[in-house]
């Protein structure tokens, strides 16, 4: 404590302007959820605080014991709270509309103060007292809550994902069951589940209905349904009948099996009307609110070649405010892509892998972005014929994976740069960047 006496003594103002206040640490639950209210010497300065989510008297008692305790000791709190998805959200607001200082802190922040004495201890009291310790460090990184239009994209675009998951479930039990009583099935359709596909199973139902069903007919019904002409309908019907044929005598045949076909395909159509709503929902966001930041900055990113609209409105629901990066690196990391660092003495890992700490539907995202990026159209051209290149230069000396993961942090690098410049993405090969760049260094020589 000595040398902190020192700093004092030195620094004088700086030092008490910066821990001048109380500290309130809340550890936050779904119901409970528990504060700490220390002083800029780390004792208490109120016995430990439930707050029940459920009580409105709890809520003011909080409120009335954090003022109390202002007054006491002569001091202003700040009241600091973990990111906990969404339970976090409710308290913040209420203690904020309460005229207090409010700020959210990043779980792995407050996980490295963890044990730092000899006993391993866990409760919630010590992590709310954890959190009030956290927040008299130096720098200490904060953010606030995002604004509601922002809240709003961030929920739906992430319950579109997880529809998105949930219909790829069901789409495996499809394919399950379709191998038991038609294994040849997957070979007629590329989409199973494609509008074609789709009346075929619900139609004719078992292989032994396609083979009974005259050929004019299944033809004609394949065609109107694929909106193609006769012969590449007819192509389609001889797999469809191959397929049959081996399903009658390599199959096991099971009722149950074809009731649970048309169960999944009722659940993937629900899914899929859920998700039109959804995209609906985020589209009527964004026209009420077409003059805010966040929509401009939305169709910023969908300017970069491979990226769509979901998939442009998911990343930047995800960056929130990106005023809060200062350097591509910090997006990097922010997004969990930056390089996981093992070292010990004279022992250095050589196995590097992504540090996968930050937003996983961002980095879903981006995985997206990267291989939608380095894919060719078909004429065989690439769709961005620069970091296509990059891509196979990778190749050379690493694996595919490692490849598409700098592809991602490329890709971010890009969004970063089109967000700060606020400008639209353009494809430009290395040489014209420098060459750019030489012109702008020139012309503010001069």
């Amino acid at each position: 404590m000595k040398w902190i006496i020192l700093l004092n003594f030195i620094l004088g103002v700086i030092y008490i302007s910066y821990f001048d206040f109380l500290s309130v640490g809340i550890d936050v639950a779904s119901k409970v959820s528990w504060a700490c209210i220390l002083t800029p010497d780390h004792k208490p300065a109120w016995g430990f605080i439930r707050i029940d989510h459920s009580s409105l008297d709890s809520l003011d008692y909080l409120v009335n014991s954090i003022k109390k305790a202002e007054e006491v000791n002569s001091l202003k709190a700040r009241i600091f709270l973990e990111s906990t998805g969404i339970y976090h959200i409710p308290l913040f607001c209420h203690l904020k509309e309460a005229g207090f200082e409010v700020y959210i802190l990043n779980p792995l922040i407050t996980d490295s103060n963890k044990n730092q004495g000899i006993r391993k201890v866990k409760s919630d009291k010590n992590d709310a007292k954890r959190i009030a310790k956290t927040a008299y460090t130096h720098d200490l990184k904060v953010s606030l809550i995002p604004a509601d239009l922002m809240l709003n994209i961030r929920a739906l675009t992430r319950d579109y994902h997880r529809m998105v998951d949930t219909k790829t479930v069901f789409l495996n039990q499809l394919t399950k069951e379709l191998a038991l009583v038609f294994p040849g099935y997957s070979s007629v359709f590329s989409n199973t589940v494609g509008k074609t596909s789709r009346a075929i199973l619900r139609t004719f139902k078992t292989p032994k209905m396609i083979l009974e069903t005259p050929k004019y007919k299944v033809i004609e019904f394949i065609s109107s349904h694929a909106k193609r002409g006769k012969e590449a309908a007819e192509k389609s019907y001889k797999k469809l009948i191959n397929a049959a044929k081996i399903a009658m005598t390599f199959s096991h045949q099971l009722d149950a099996s074809y009731y649970l076909i048309d169960s999944k395909l009722d659940m993937i159509e629900t899914i899929e009307k859920r998700l039109i709503d959804i995209e609906n929902e985020i589209k009527s966001y964004l026209d009420k609110y077409k003059n805010e930041d966040f929509v401009k900055q939305t169709k910023l990113i969908r300017s970069i070649t491979g990226v769509g609209f979901i998939t442009s409105i998911t990343l930047m629901a995800e960056i929130g405010d990106f005023k809060a990066f200062r350097k591509p690196k910090q997006l990097v990391a922010y997004f969990g892509l930056d390089p996981c660092v093992k070292e010990s003495g004279n022992f250095k890992g050589t196995k590097i892998s992504m540090s996968k700490r930050g937003s996983s539907i961002a980095r879903r995202a981006l995985f997206t972005v990267a291989v939608a990026a380095i894919r060719r159209n078909n004429k065989g051209e690439a769709i961005n014929p620069v970091l296509r290149e990059y891509y196979e230069k990778k190749l050379i000396s690493k694996s595919k994976k490692s490849a598409l993961g700098a592809i991602m942090r490329k890709m971010t690098n890009i969004i970063f740069a089109v967000l700060r410049d606020n400008k639209e993405y353009e494809i430009r090969t290395p040489q014209e960047h420098v060459k750019k760049y030489n012109k702008t260094s020139l012309k503010i020589v001069a």
